[in-house]
């Protein structure tokens, strides 16, 4: 298939610090791609480069072929981005936050109007939505920031770890909502550092460590037979406890 987002040699450095270190990917149009890696391991720097939030220091990115850099604007007609936590204007609501996305993307009123009432619905913030963005839990919040995200219809679906702070139900939900973006023709790309939720989700997965690729392939690809969480460990270099460390757990006496 055509690629969604095609990355080339991307770097990006922080005084000495390479936090990605010569990215190359290739993610299909209309798949679920994940992102996996460490903390630390480069995953957000490389989705907020793709979303013309930080200008990398070399190499390309593409989306639906258009070149995030250096002129970044085109890009974002095209892309969602849902960050790990969401900046989002604290003193409006619900409502007035959606109606102001669709006024900076240009959006007729009755078309923002129509999708905020179905995504306010569907992200089961109908009974909150007088309250002000503020008093919002983290849940909440990355609820509303995917509301935003998805208001103008994008190709690109971006999200930084979506479903941390999550309950299993409001979880859930998200999960059905992206997979209808997707099965539409939208492509996700998220990053994650909970491998059963890239494995149940992912059509492909990198494996970033330190800033550089690992592996990448189908999500069997890159587990070779066993579970991804076990692949991950081994391909960012996993620790055991060694015998004798921490002996003094659960060595109380009455």
């Amino acid at each position: 298939m055509p690629s969604a987002i095609r990355v080339r040699g991307l770097v990006k450095e922080f005084g000495t610090l390479r936090a990605v270190d010569g990215v190359d990917l290739d993610i299909p149009r209309g798949s679920f791609y994940g992102i996996a890696g460490p903390n630390g391991a480069g995953k957000s720097t490389t989705l907020r480069m793709l979303t013309g939030l930080l200008r990398p220091d070399d190499g390309t990115a593409e989306v639906h072929e258009i070149s995030v850099w250096p002129n970044p604007a085109r890009a974002k007609a095209v892309i969602g981005f849902v960050p790990d936590n969401p900046v989002l204007f604290d003193r409006l609501t619900a409502p007035e936050m959606l109606q102001y996305a669709g006024m900076l993307r240009r959006l007729p009123p009755d078309i923002v109007a129509e999708r905020s009432a179905e995504l306010l619905q569907v992200l089961d913030l109908v009974q909150v939505r007088h309250r002000l963005i503020a008093d919002y839990s983290l849940g909440m919040l990355k609820r509303i920031g995917l509301g935003v995200a998805l208001l103008h219809n994008p190709r690109v679906m971006f999200l930084d770890e979506p479903f941390g702070a999550l309950d299993p139900v409001n979880a859930q939900v998200i999960e059905d909502l992206l997979q209808r973006y997707r099965d539409g023709g939208g492509t996700v790309v998220f990053a994650s550092h909970v491998m059963d939720v890239v494995q149940r989700l992912c059509d492909r997965v990198v494996v970033i460590d330190q800033g550089r690729v690992m592996a990448e392939g189908t999500v069997a690809e890159v587990a070779g037979g066993r579970s991804l969480q076990d692949a991950f460990v081994d391909l960012v270099g996993g620790r055991d406890l060694a015998e004798g460390e921490l002996t003094w757990l659960s060595s109380w006496s009455d």
